[in-house]
């Protein structure tokens, strides 16, 4: 579904103003020897329909550490929401961070279909070059172009990624609708809706 060459057309350093941030979370509900790392990836859409790739926090750790890490990087991003498949684990994936800080934003996903479906409208945005990873994420990058369906690893840094862009493009219509109306107030530099005949700061 990637290949290097998609992903480094589009790579940046550093990412323009951000309308909204998610961080994404596949968890490992299991912490053994043979169990999966727990993918954490954030990402952010800006005003104009992009998505830029912030982070990769992906980790092989307990439950109480994954989510303590994945708490950290929404904070540390300001993140709007942090979004976790639920499907193995359920209502505990969300306890686990709501422990860590009770006042994170969070949704629960339950994957119904594939990876691969999942993945293809992931794909499609890299195709039209409207995805940009901001630096280098070597792992997360080597799995996304070496995954297939026949692979039996599971692809944890991928579903963290497929998770967070997919919830910015499911909400994206509205934010961007949002962002358009916007203009910055000659008093004051914040941003003002375009009828409005008085600044609110």
């Amino acid at each position: 579904l990637w290949t290097r060459e998609l992903i480094e057309s589009a790579r940046v350093q550093n990412a323009p103003p951000l309308v909204r941030i998610v961080v994404g979370v596949d968890p490992a509900v299991t912490n053994n020897e043979n169990s999966d790392q727990t993918g954490i990836v954030a990402a952010g859409i800006t005003a104009d329909g992009h998505y830029y790739v912030l982070d990769d926090k992906s980790i092989y750790a307990s439950p109480d550490a994954w989510a303590r890490v994945a708490v950290t990087l929404y904070q540390d991003l300001k993140a709007d929401k942090i979004v976790a498949e639920t499907n193995n684990g359920g209502d505990m994936v969300i306890l686990l961070m709501q422990q860590v800080d009770p006042t994170v934003a969070t949704k629960k996903v339950t994957a119904t279909r594939g990876k691969q479906l999942r993945a293809e409208p992931i794909s499609s945005l890299y195709e039209q070059k409207r995805v940009h990873h901001v630096g280098y994420f070597p792992e997360l990058e080597t799995q996304m172009c070496e995954w297939t369906p026949a692979s039996k690893d599971s692809p944890d840094r991928l579903d963290a990624l497929v998770w967070a862009i997919s919830e910015l493009n499911a909400g994206g219509s509205s934010m961007l609708a949002l962002a358009s109306m916007a203009v910055l107030c000659s008093a004051c530099g914040m941003p003002s809706p375009k009828m409005a005949s008085v600044c609110f700061t």
